[in-house]
């Protein structure tokens, strides 16, 4: 059924109400908050590891003074999905926490150039990480939301893109502040870049304005009186948030439990890449270890260049998914995608010229762009629209718990009074960060077989095809 609105068509929904059909204009804009909060995961993604080096941490303590990310994750999201569903307020179900994980993402990052200790730049993410990740699943839950089945994709898909053009920014920043006449070598008394000083405090502002935008330009829809009614039935408080969380996990659709094993892959693949991209340039491009070097640090924004080169991939790719994924399905075009991935990574550490870098960055981007959009697509269509929040929040769990492991395993931590980790970095990978990119490689490339596997998810996205 279709009837005219003043906001747009409006079909019928699954679950039997109304949303408006929505304009791609109106997509991207809800979806402009994913800007400013992607630019911090990219900063993250690009400084966190060379800001640790600067303050004095070891190359292979890293993944573990990284933890913040999976463990917030871990705890914050699933949580934050089973409130959010439940949540009535003036604002809605989702804006709420979006606004508060903005303004916490804000002031992590405005403070973290400022750190002048490993323990204060680990306190500080912390906070950004909960920030993000408070902000983060009830995103996600907001298109299910507020968007028709048939439209999921391009949301999801637009989210991708944003992702991409995000962490575009997040990483050339520094660079183009370079080429503008910044000195490279301009450091703080702890050894921290002037331009790492300058792209934090842009993130900071941005993240907080984006998601300002995309709750004022497109408010979620007002709740019919049957969703009113499910979540006034719904038990309250913290035991009952967690209860739900654990009826979900034994509920779990068949082809979200198939999709825990790419995740797998997937982002140990992903985890490893960030963690030591850098540290692998710098020896092969640079042939320095020596993180106080002008060398090192050319290294850094030689890594940005060639991240914000596979994020622009990401970027222009994603919008073309949008039709590749109606032909063949999500799953399909997600396992070329990551194979893809797979042989951009393992072939990178055997490049010594810097201008041939850009090559398996094409890989790694095509990877990169499917991955922010793909799998919840796939993932939107198997789980119940009244349990939206809680299923997106439990599907962060399985992008976490591969970084928690990947983490544990490969990194050591010594607290003085117990040690925690494995250290395959140093016992299995020789110390060396072209071994563990290689190692990612083979990640992505069993994660893109993984997802063959979850033939659910491509079933319902060609039905919707042939209805479309």
């Amino acid at each position: 059924m279709t009837v005219s609105s003043s906001t747009g068509s409006v079909s019928a929904a699954a679950g039997g109400h109304l949303r408006p059909h929505l304009p791609l204009s109106r997509i991207l804009e809800m979806n402009l908050g994913f800007l400013g909060l992607q630019f911090s995961f990219g900063l993250q993604q690009g400084n966190m590891g060379p800001i640790y080096s600067y303050l004095g941490a070891d190359e292979a303590q890293l993944p573990m003074l990284q933890l913040a990310g999976p463990i917030t994750g871990l705890l914050v999201q699933p949580i934050i999905g089973a409130m959010s569903d439940r949540t009535l307020s003036r604002w809605g179900r989702r804006t709420p926490y979006f606004l508060i994980g903005a303004v916490l993402c804000c002031l992590g990052l405005f403070f973290m150039p400022l750190s002048s200790s490993i323990l204060m730049a680990m306190s500080l993410l912390w906070i950004l990480d909960a920030g993000n990740n408070i902000t983060m699943e009830p995103y996600r839950a907001y298109v299910s939301d507020r968007l028709n089945p048939d439209q999921r994709q391009a949301g999801f898909l637009s989210q991708s893109a944003f992702t991409g053009l995000a962490q575009m920014l997040a990483f050339l920043t520094p660079s183009l502040l370079v080429g503008f006449g910044m000195n490279r070598d301009w450091v703080d008394d702890h050894g921290i870049p002037y331009t790492v000083r300058v792209v934090f405090m842009i993130g900071a502002v941005l993240s907080l304005a984006t998601i300002l935008w995309s709750v004022l330009r497109v408010p979620e829809l007002p709740l019919t009186v049957q969703e009113r009614d499910h979540i006034v039935a719904q038990p309250k408080g913290a035991w009952a948030t967690l209860r739900e969380i654990g009826d979900a996990i034994v509920d779990m659709p068949v082809a979200m439990r198939k999709l825990g094993l790419m995740s797998l892959f997937q982002w140990v693949g992903m985890s490893g890449y960030w963690t030591y991209a850098v540290y692998s340039m710098s020896r092969t491009v640079y042939g320095t270890s020596d993180v106080q070097t002008g060398a090192f640090r050319e290294a850094v924004l030689t890594n940005g260049e060639v991240a914000a080169f596979y994020n622009a991939i990401a970027f222009v790719t994603a919008f073309a998914m949008v039709p590749l994924v109606r032909r063949i399905g999500p799953g399909p075009l997600h396992a070329l995608c990551l194979f893809a991935g797979g042989a951009g990574m393992f072939l990178l550490p055997g490049i010594t010229d810097k201008a041939l870098l850009f090559l398996p960055a094409v890989g790694i981007g095509l990877a990169w762009g499917s991955i922010m959009g793909n799998p919840y697509a796939i993932l939107s269509n198997a789980i119940p629209p009244q349990r939206t929040g809680v299923y997106m929040g439990i599907f962060n769990m399985m992008i976490v718990i591969p970084m928690l492991i990947f983490a544990v395993v490969m990194s050591r931590l010594d607290l003085g009074f117990v040690s925690i980790g494995f250290d395959a970095y140093k016992l299995v990978l020789g110390n060396d960060p072209r071994n563990m990119l290689m190692f990612c490689g083979v990640c992505l490339m069993l994660a893109g077989l993984s997802v063959l596997w979850v033939r659910e998810g491509r079933v319902s996205a060609m039905a919707q095809a042939v209805a479309a």
